[in-house]
């Protein structure tokens, strides 16, 4: 999403756009298409250009990682992909019973489940958007079988496909997040379920751009979630909040930069095609975008190990974390903080510094009361 919907930048023509992100990519590599769990953890670091502009581009970042040197090892298991997929299908099978009887409805018959295909991504967004008013209109429950919806990140836009999403009698929308994870006594893995909620919360912000322009329709800031009952294949349901997600979603989304600009501030001849260029040269093309590496990218980031090795080669303070990174201030290098510490360094009145030298201090008294208690 763009700094605003109607923020009167100028934007350059879509084919103009396209064909520079395609010159960036490789123009015989085709895009990889960002998903909504990407655009969650693109969300969580808004400050990272690199990542902004490699995923708009499509850029393959495993592949690019791998030819850097450091490979990042993502993705799930053939067992999990099998095991999700049969869950998935479960779920959906006799048209949509099991997911129906958990959304309180008991007999199918009367639900509308639309055809969803369509020629292209645009074709489909275009099909779903259709559907959602039709079924609106309609007044009846509808479930919506893998819907294409879309979403303009940084200036380019993404296609997201949500599980499925309900339309109510009363014109509520849904989206419904089928996950494998079990959920025992009725509550599941923290993290798991904030990692759907997160991913869902992307889901929302798309959907409520089609509801905007749908007469009498309103998005729901929950979602359910099915999962695995207990460690059987059965689901049940949860209702997820995802308000505060959503939230912090969309004001992250609001923050990054516009990927035209990234693209402008790049060198003549920069490109990132894996294919033809060499590790050289790409690892120089990937310095040239500025980022915002955190430990925390090593979790959602196929560049990440890159990243954090450019990043202790430079002594840079920002392989400590976000939180550290924001209480040293000015103090940019690890070798920075430590003579600070010492007192060989910064300025006595900054902050970070007198709190550094006090730290020091307390630690050099209670090494100096350790040893002197062993001695005894």
């Amino acid at each position: 999403m763009s700094a605003s919907l109607d923020s009167g930048l100028s934007r350059p023509p879509q084919t103009t756009r396209r064909r520079q992100l395609a010159e960036l990519r490789g123009p015989a590599t085709p895009p990889r298409p960002l998903d909504a769990r990407a655009l969650a953890a693109l969300a969580a670091n808004p400050g990272c250009r690199r990542r902004a502009l490699l995923d708009g581009a499509g850029v393959d970042k495993s592949a690019l990682a791998a030819k850097l040197g450091s490979p990042a090892p993502f993705g799930q298991s053939q067992f999990a992909i099998v095991r999700g997929n049969s869950f998935e299908a479960k779920v959906k099978a006799d048209g949509g019973r099991e997911l129906l009887r958990l959304i309180g409805v008991e007999d199918p018959g009367t639900v509308s489940v639309p055809e969803l295909a369509a020629a292209g991504p645009e074709g489909r967004v275009a099909r779903t958007a259709l559907a959602l008013r039709e079924a609106t209109a309609a007044g009846a429950w509808t479930l919506l079988d893998h819907p294409l919806l879309a979403l303009e990140v940084a200036g380019s836009p993404v296609y997201l496909e949500p599980d499925a999403v309900v339309v109510r009698p009363d014109g509520g929308w849904t989206v419904v997040e089928i996950k494998s994870f079990p959920m025992v006594d009725g509550a599941a893995d923290a993290s798991k379920v904030g990692a759907a909620a997160r991913q869902a919360a992307v889901y929302v912000l798309a959907l409520e751009r089609v509801a905007a322009v749908t007469e009498g329709a309103r998005v729901a800031r929950s979602v359910l979630l099915v999962c695995p009952k207990d460690f059987s294949n059965l689901p049940t349901a949860s209702v997820v909040d995802v308000r505060k997600q959503r939230s912090v979603t969309r004001r992250q989304l609001d923050r990054l930069t516009r990927i035209d600009e990234i693209a402008a501030a790049l060198p003549e001849g920069v490109s990132f095609d894996v294919a033809e260029r060499s590790a050289e040269e790409l690892a120089a093309a990937v310095e040239c975008v500025p980022h915002q590496y955190a430990p925390e990218c090593l979790a959602a980031c196929e560049l990440a190990f890159h990243c954090r090795s450019r990043a202790r080669q430079a002594d840079a303070v920002e392989t400590l974390g976000r939180s550290v990174r924001g209480e040293l201030g000015g103090l940019t290098t690890v070798a920075a903080v430590l003579a600070a510490a010492r007192g060989e360094e910064g300025d006595p009145e900054d902050p970070a510094v007198a709190a550094l030298r006090r730290a020091r201090a307390l630690r050099d008294e209670a090494l100096s009361g350790a040893g002197a208690r062993a001695c005894r």
